[in-house]
């Protein structure tokens, strides 16, 4: 039966409501400040390298993380991060200094799961980026060189304004999912310590879905969630489009 905007309503009186939206903003925001411009800084430092044969090394290496699978990430930071005998605690405790739960944190669990992100991703991203460098005319380049223009000037003036539409609608594609955190990731890396910063609206729903077999509710509640997201996008859109006449539509 239809029950209008009940299920909204108990998602938004619930003690928890504003608490699970801050965490998946704060978690969100924070990986697009810091996931955004790290493939854009690694294509520009690739871009700058001269030995082909090192360039393309460099490229692999990069890239390699992208096809580990997210259990497989979560195991590898159990084995560095485990407060009992993960590598970096031991080697801590080796050093006179007191072990520290990374994963258990409620503090760490942001820059857990950020930046754990970002080594995995951003080698992928700037694949993206390499092939805007790669289309900028080589010409301007020989120009600024004659002109006596050091590399970071020509970085400055040629490579970052040439990769700058790229850019936008990179950004504004990333917007649009900041309200969509990967489940697997985030449900991998939960536990009991550190709930407080790591329930997310996608951890929400699984549980009041999947586990609670509370159907409407967890559609409702994803809902809510895209609905954010096409607002933001729209937002970021039309912003974008004022600005530099570079948007998705």
């Amino acid at each position: 039966s239809w029950v209008g905007l009940k299920w909204f309503r108990t998602f938004f009186n619930m003690p928890r409501f504003w608490q699970i939206v801050k965490n998946t903003l704060t978690i969100s925001l924070y990986s697009l400040i810091a996931g955004f411009p790290s493939p854009v800084i690694l294509a520009l430092m690739i871009n700058s390298v001269r030995n082909t044969r090192f360039q393309k090394v460099t490229q692999t290496i990069t890239y390699m993380p992208h096809f580990i699978s997210v259990v497989v990430l979560v195991g590898i930071l159990n084995l560095f991060f485990n407060q009992g005998n993960g590598l970096i605690n031991v080697f801590l405790d080796k050093m006179g200094f007191e072990k520290f739960g990374f994963l258990t944190s409620s503090a760490a669990f942001p820059s857990m799961y950020v930046w754990s992100g970002v080594w995995q991703n951003a080698g992928w991203n700037s694949i993206i980026y390499i092939a805007a460098l790669a289309a900028i005319d080589p010409q301007l380049h020989e120009a600024a060189q004659i002109d006596g223009a050091s590399r970071l000037q020509r970085i400055l003036h040629i490579n970052l304004p040439g990769i700058l539409p790229t850019a936008i609608i990179m950004f504004i594609l990333d917007v649009g999912q900041v309200m969509n955190m990967g489940f697997e990731k985030v449900f991998l890396m939960q536990n009991a310590q550190n709930t407080e910063t790591s329930q997310v609206i996608s951890t929400f729903v699984y549980e009041a879905g999947l586990i609670n077999s509370d159907y409407g509710f967890s559609t409702a509640i994803g809902l809510f969630n895209n609905i954010i997201n096409i607002v933001l996008l729209l937002t970021v859109n039309k912003i974008a489009k004022k600005i530099s006449d570079t948007s998705l539509f």
